[in-house]
């Protein structure tokens, strides 16, 4: 490679920039190991600082692109943004007078990311106000590992952790407090779509509910120094009481540590969906000048023994991607009290929760943004709502929304559709379409999408989704989660099974 940089800068015929190939060169060599080992340039730290910490300095909001534009999508309540006025919907036009139309997300992010006590001034427009331009001072922004706890009745307490950062295991031990003193005596744990982060803050958190001295994890690797076994340190803050963990298909690394080793110690009943099957470990070394490198030093094994990593990235089919550990290979393992749990395939919850798709003209009514759109039309034209878990749309603002979307030009196709178009070129062939034409054309009559007709038919799914964004607009991330409850299954399930001690313990074999 160094060659390679010699003859570049001697003959290349223009002037190469040489720090850009390097970082191309390094990415794709990485690539071909697995997609945990990365590189961090020296510009990316604050990518990198925001991984580990929660935290970055910027004006606290999420954003999105729609068209040519990015969008404020939701300001973190009591951070710069919502304290400089900016709401969700609002279009960004510039930053400091640089045009960001044509943007990509990356690009409008990075202007509003900086330093704390940096001021900007951003252009936007909004929905029946127009133009305004908004000063708004950058601040060190903390993302809460905790977004919300609260108490889904007068007993059962709920936490939703949404990253292992160096407060994780802090936040969940200052929610669960709180939820005792309010009288909480059984424990719904949300590890949905959490993605993982630092491994000794998951060893913190199953601290909390096993005893001192257990075994949480094991880690293996090529370094002798790296084979460690990570014990808990502490007295643990309650062994009694109920536990329900919710885990999904985004639920990966420490979250499968922390759920992992309560299923493995009979502990909790996991509930929910196949975790996502991240079994490997990172650790990240400085190099010059100001970059660091983030990679895979070891596999990480639960109490029982099994290792949950799903793929193996040196073994790549044919479209270069990676395979799943073969059916062959798995082994069955034990819990403490005798349960079969394997390993090779994530974590397999005890109570398997099946979720219903949403039907297509909901997937595309969200996807191009109607529900946004109109949350920002309502938000408009209402200074407030009901609390959120009280919010209701009437009837006349849900027609409201249809003659909105049914003025949209997108059109989809139903799964019904394509088969009947599939089954008419087969009939065609084999010389059958005369005989059937009148029933197939009836049939296809009641399978072509009507927008009118399906949102009526689809109302409760996509009511639902409306509701939760409207509501975000008054009660942000806490609204969003208390409305919500009300459809959740993975959350009713929970508590239907810590209503029921009997099942409960059934479940664990007590």
């Amino acid at each position: 490679m160094d060659q390679i940089y010699e003859h570049l800068e001697k003959y290349y015929v223009d002037e190469p920039q040489v720090g850009h190939l390097s970082k191309i060169s390094i990415d794709a060599m990485l690539k071909e190991l697995d997609p945990y080992t990365v590189y961090y340039h020296e510009s990316n730290m604050e990518d990198y600082r925001m991984m580990t910490t929660g935290q970055y300095g910027g004006i606290g909001s999420l954003i999105r692109k729609i068209g040519d534009y990015i969008y404020i999508a939701e300001p973190y309540e009591g951070n710069p943004a919502e304290k400089a006025g900016f709401v969700a919907g609002d279009k960004i036009l510039s930053i400091d007078g640089k045009n960001m139309v044509g943007k990509n997300s990356d690009d409008v992010s990075s202007s509003l990311k900086g330093p704390k006590g940096t001021t900007i001034k951003v252009e936007i427009e909004r929905e029946g106000e127009g133009k305004k331009i908004i000063s708004v001072t950058r601040d060190e922004i903390k993302l809460a590992d905790v977004p919300y706890s609260g108490m889904l009745n007068d007993h059962i307490g709920y936490i939703k952790l949404n990253s292992f950062t160096q407060t994780a295991s802090q936040e969940v031990k200052t929610a669960f407090t709180e939820l005792k003193s309010k009288g909480m005596t059984e424990l719904v744990f949300d590890l949905r779509g959490n993605g993982g982060g630092l491994l000794i803050e998951a060893v913190r958190i199953v601290n909390m509910f096993v005893k001192k001295d257990q075994v949480v994890v094991t880690t293996k690797g090529k370094v002798t120094d790296e084979n460690r076994t990570y014990l808990t340190q502490e007295a643990p803050m309650d062994l009694e009481i109920p536990l329900t963990v919710l885990i999904d298909d985004g639920s990966a690394s420490a979250s499968e540590i922390v759920s992992g080793s309560l299923q493995d110690l009979d502990r909790a009943v996991i509930i929910g969906q196949t975790s996502y099957g991240k079994g490997l470990v990172q650790r990240t070394y400085d190099l010059k000048y100001g970059s660091k490198m983030k990679l895979t030093i070891a596999k990480y094994y639960t109490p029982s023994g099994r290792c949950v990593q799903r793929l193996e990235y040196y073994d790549k089919g044919d479209d270069e991607k990676p395979k799943e550990i073969a059916d062959s290979l798995l082994k069955i393992f034990k819990t403490t009290n005798g349960r079969d749990v394997i390993d090779g395939r994530g974590i397999e919850p005890d109570l398997k929760i099946e979720q219903k798709d949403f039907s297509r003209l909901t997937s595309m009514v969200y996807g191009n943004n109607l529900v946004f759109n109109y949350a920002t039309k309502y938000h408009s034209t209402h200074s407030k709502i009901a609390p959120a878990g009280e919010f209701k749309l009437t009837d006349e603002e849900f027609n409201d929304f249809k003659n909105f979307v049914i003025k949209d030009t997108f059109t989809y196709s139903t799964a019904s559709e394509e088969r009947l178009e599939k089954m008419k070129e087969i009939a065609i062939k084999e010389g059958y379409f005369e005989d059937s034409k009148t029933e197939y054309e009836a049939l296809l009559k009641k399978v072509t999408p009507s927008k009118e007709r399906d949102l009526d038919k689809f109302k409760e799914e996509i009511k639902m989704l409306l509701e939760n964004e409207i509501i975000s607009r008054y009660y942000y991330q806490k609204g969003r989660a208390i409305d919500a409850f009300r459809n959740d299954l993975f959350v009713n399930k929970a508590k239907e099974i810590l209503e029921n001690k009997k099942e409960y313990n059934t479940i664990l074999k007590k």
